[in-house]
């Protein structure tokens, strides 16, 4: 796997222009699955020579404020920032009567009847205008067609924007970046299987959706994705905002290059791609065919300590089990999702058959997907009996596994030892692997229309 290495800009509370190696315009988008993203916005900008002020639009309108970083990549060191300001009020229509109180404004209602004075007063529900004829009360509902004011109040704006003091020592069109935290735009991966006839193998496809409410466009941006669980602190500063083909090949339909990077995986898109605001848009991330899949169903016991508790019917699961590997034709870090299965009925129709959520995986790993519960499985457990002491609890328990299905099966059985601090079984009539302090899984084959009994004595002690 390629490695890489990369320094990331470090917000600085007091800023500075940087040096940097040739560049060109354009946008750099990073996207975490957190619900945030790192925006880099490289343009051409008319700077003074001196002190002067600098405007820069078109920005998320979901910035942290404290993220903002400013770079003159033209003139790193003849450039000095003195302040910076991120302006979110945005106009509104109670904004502008917030702004009017006090002052002039006219207005024209649906029955004709117009109105002109000076604005006293407002609600969601009325307009209180002194007018030469005296006080009148405006209904605001539907009576209202119309409010005018003779221009937009000073400090309103009508999107969000950026803007610095600066000092630079010469004057004209320059390189910089821009470079900040917005909130609301988010990505999630998307797998499809079909499933095989004999529930051996499958076909996943894998798609990246992006769901972008920062409150901007990014037009050909260069897209990046990270995957992995980014810690950031609970008190943030404030957020200022207003049917399936085979594929042969193993991912043949990947778009995305994966590299490691830091703890996390990285995700490029080779391609520049644009993202707009309120919109949703779904990338390839792989198309694998053929993937040996194991199903098992599975009995569990949750190990609830109280007596009783995990006693009777219950129902049996459905899992399909894959590795993350090249033998499996996998072999890619997965970044967690949703995966949706389906299946071929009897009329060669693809048939909706479960839905799981898949967690960050790395190559190599196990893959869990569970469909559902079986319809033609039974499973029913019980403690045929029990002895206890003063720091000792002994139990004889019995699972008894029915099998309505046309074809032999196995059953997982899963038991939670977890009601004292030490266990140990005996007496068991299947062998068990312990797969972790508390856990024993039993493999139990049940024939066709038949019935399975396990049988064991598990002792606790504290």
């Amino acid at each position: 796997m390629k490695r890489f290495f990369s320094v990331l800009a470090v917000v600085s509370m007091f800023p500075v222009c940087f040096a940097a190696a040739a560049e060109k315009p354009g946008v750099e988008l990073t996207v975490y699955n957190q619900d945030f993203g790192l925006v880099k916005d490289k343009r051409f900008l008319d700077i003074k020579k001196g002190v002067s002020s600098l405007r820069f639009e078109d920005v998320a309108a979901s910035i942290e404020s404290t993220s903002l970083h400013f770079k003159n990549l033209s003139d790193p060191a003849g450039c000095l920032i003195l302040e910076q300001n991120y302006e979110y009020d945005l106009v509104s229509a109670d904004k502008l009567l917030s702004k009017y109180l006090g002052n002039t404004v006219r207005l024209a209602a649906k029955d004709g009847k117009s109105y002109e004075g000076t604005l006293l007063s407002y609600d969601n529900d009325s307009l209180v205008l002194r007018t030469n004829a005296g006080i009148s009360l405006v209904s605001r509902g539907n009576n209202i067609r119309e409010i005018a004011f003779p221009e937009l109040p000073q400090g309103l704006i009508s999107k969000p924007a950026l803007s610095w003091i600066l000092s630079s020592s010469r004057e004209g069109k320059q390189l910089v970046e821009v470079s900040y935290l917005a909130r609301g735009i988010n990505w999630l991966a998307d797998y499809i299987a079909v499933i095989n006839k004999d529930d051996t193998r499958i076909d996943l496809s894998g798609w990246v959706s992006i769901d972008n409410r920062s409150g901007a466009d990014y037009r050909d941006a260069a897209l990046k994705l990270i995957a992995g669980d980014v810690n950031r602190a609970r008190e943030e500063s404030p957020m200022m905002m207003y049917d399936a083909v085979r594929k042969e090949a193993a991912l043949s339909g990947a778009q995305f290059e994966e590299k490691a990077f830091f703890e996390y995986h990285i995700y490029s898109l080779p391609r520049p791609v644009t993202v707009r605001q309120n919109q949703s848009k779904q990338i390839s991330l792989l198309a694998a065919g053929d993937i040996p899949v194991k199903k098992f169903f599975i009995f569990e016991n949750r190990g609830q300590s109280y007596p009783g508790s995990e006693q009777g019917e219950r129902k049996v699961s459905v899992v399909i089990e894959l590795r993350n590997d090249k033998g499996s034709k996998l072999g890619m870090p997965l970044p967690k999702g949703r995966i949706k299965a389906y299946k071929q009925d009897a009329d060669a129709s693809l048939q909706f058959i479960g839905e799981d959520s898949l967690d960050h995986t790395p190559e190599g790993e196990m893959v869990k997907i569970k469909l559902g519960e079986a319809f033609d499985v039974v499973g029913e457990r019980k403690v045929v009996s029990s002895r206890q002491g003063t720091n000792w609890l002994e139990e004889s328990v019995e699972v008894v596994l029915r099998n309505h299905k046309d074809n032999n099966i196995e059953v997982k059985v899963i038991e939670h030892f977890n009601r004292g601090a030490n266990w140990k079984v005996s007496q068991n009539s299947h062998k068990f692997a312990k797969t972790d302090a508390t856990t024993a899984e039993f493999l139990i084959p049940v024939s066709v229309k038949g019935e399975s009994k396990l049988n064991y004595t598990v002792k606790y002690w504290w």
